[in-house]
């Protein structure tokens, strides 16, 4: 912001929302192998998947601690890995994050800011 005042955290729930989404949109109709060698797809997929782990950092401590069915520390771990590339990247645990975390991480996310922010 140009004030120079802290983004407040909603809108990075927002945006893990967001990045959660085109995870599940991008990768619909995927398989492994076919993810695997995508190409575009599997970059873009990965940068929001770094995204999601990004934006979480920016979630309050007293936040995190109220909503511990959400695995932060993981997310987090997760996107440090990721960015990373620390001993590159195992194809069978990223297929498990898109097609079991994210679907699981997607609807704690949206009751998160309905108890938080409802409309």
């Amino acid at each position: 912001m140009s004030d120079g005042s802290p983004r407040e955290w909603r809108f990075y729930l927002d945006d893990m929302i967001d990045f959660a989404g085109k995870v599940q949109s991008y990768t619909e109709g995927f398989d492994q192998i076919r993810f695997q060698a995508s190409g575009i797809t599997y970059d873009a997929t990965l940068r929001n998947l770094e995204l999601i782990g990004e934006a979480a950092k920016h979630i309050p401590a007293e936040i995190r601690a109220d909503h511990a069915d959400i695995p932060w520390r993981m997310i987090i771990a997760t996107r440090n890995r990721l960015i990373h590339g620390y001993l590159g990247i195992d194809n069978d645990t990223l297929w498990s994050i898109i097609r079991d975390d994210i679907p699981e991480l997607l609807p704690r996310l949206l009751e998160l800011k309905r108890r938080h922010y409802p409309d």
